[in-house]
């Protein structure tokens, strides 16, 4: 793939300062478009600004689009880091083939993504808990009311400096249950990185932040009694000696970073369990002491602990609203991974060369 460079002759000012999460972007963006007479074409690095399209551009009607994410990090010694961009890319072309979007060459979007950084290089923050986070997405672009899958398609890559995704950071976050609304439903597109699934999201966590809480944990959403997972990160259990994760059935996001956990707690000798795991489970075991510990795990916020589940009004304090053991040796350890300073026994860093 050849990718064709046209560089802004205004960079911006770098950022100082807290960085926030997604507020702030680089200097430039890629973009490569598709059609069904010459597939993906044209792939290039533009200045990062505004795109043109029309009204009637079926992703504002129909909502066929995907996006994606994750981060570079920059090691003491230089060296610029992204953490399994292999999966997230398999992720990509999964969502693809569930919203009916052409597949992307897994070489061609990591050459995207380690091109665009490169260029871009210097907006990657060193200070501690930062990162650059890397948003790829495809939106369709037929100008056309009617529902069908689109004919042409652009897929864009934007990057944004970034800090702690919670303005606390690692400390442990409020969480109610939401058990009026549902985010999916097996057979729908929960597994599926897509904007709809969030749309969808946002009344239960309007109601939470309402109510002082960080996150919404979702319920299923034909019983409305098993656990899914949280708005914006898959999540786990420490039960008696086991640690236990809702299991993929369709209708929860399969987490780079909950797999990442998963296998480094098995590599440590823990016991984990991906089964169906119920709120009155859950209630059952806070209230006789077997509940240790409760976390989410996901790109933007790589582990956050939870210290309060509010489910109906009955308040369930974890671990004394402090972070547990197996929470800070996981953010420690992978962390450690990401950014260059621990041994990656499992080959899951990925360097940019320059």
């Amino acid at each position: 793939m050849e990718i064709k460079r046209t560089l802004t002759t205004e960079p911006k000012a770098k950022p100082t300062g807290a960085l926030g999460f997604g507020k702030i972007f680089t200097d430039h963006m890629f973009i490569m478009d598709y059609s069904t007479e010459m597939g993906w074409h044209d792939a290039r690095i533009v200045p990062f600004g505004e795109i043109s399209l029309s009204p009637a551009s079926m992703v504002f009607h129909y909502g066929q689009e995907m996006f994606e994410g994750m981060k570079a990090y920059k090691t003491k010694d230089g060296r610029i880091l992204l953490f399994r961009p292999e999966k997230n890319i398999e992720r990509m072309n999964n969502t693809n083939v569930r919203m009916c979007i052409p597949q992307v060459d897994m070489k061609d979007v990591l050459t995207a993504i380690e091109e665009l950084v490169l260029v871009d290089q210097d907006w990657i923050p060193t200070e501690p808990g930062t990162s650059l986070y890397i948003r790829p997405f495809i939106i369709a672009t037929d100008p056309f009311l009617g529902v069908h899958p689109s004919h042409t398609y652009k897929f864009m890559i934007i990057l944004s400096p970034v800090g702690a995704y919670y303005a606390g950071g690692l400390a442990p976050v409020k969480i109610c249950v939401e058990d009026e609304y549902v985010r999916a439903v097996k057979g729908g597109t929960g597994y599926a990185k897509v904007g709809g699934n969030y749309a969808a999201s946002l009344k239960g966590q309007e109601k939470a932040e309402e109510k002082g809480y960080a996150q919404v944990l979702w319920l299923d959403g034909i019983e409305h009694k098993y656990i899914d997972e949280v708005g914006a990160m898959n999540v786990f259990f420490v039960i008696g000696d086991k640690v236990v994760t809702p299991k993929l059935e369709g209708n929860i996001l399969p987490g780079v970073t909950r797999d990442s956990v998963i296998n480094y707690l098995t590599a440590k000798g823990y016991s984990v369990e991906e089964r169906r795991i119920s709120i009155d489970e859950v209630y059952e075991a806070g209230m006789n002491g077997e509940l240790k510990e409760m976390f989410g795990t996901g790109t933007a916020a790589v582990i956050s602990p939870v210290g309060l589940l509010d489910w109906h009004g009955k308040i369930l304090n974890i671990n004394n609203g402090e972070i547990g053991e197996i929470a800070q040796m996981l953010y420690d350890d992978i962390t450690g991974i990401q950014f260059g300073e621990k041994k990656d026994d499992f080959g899951w860093s990925h360097e940019i060369k320059r």
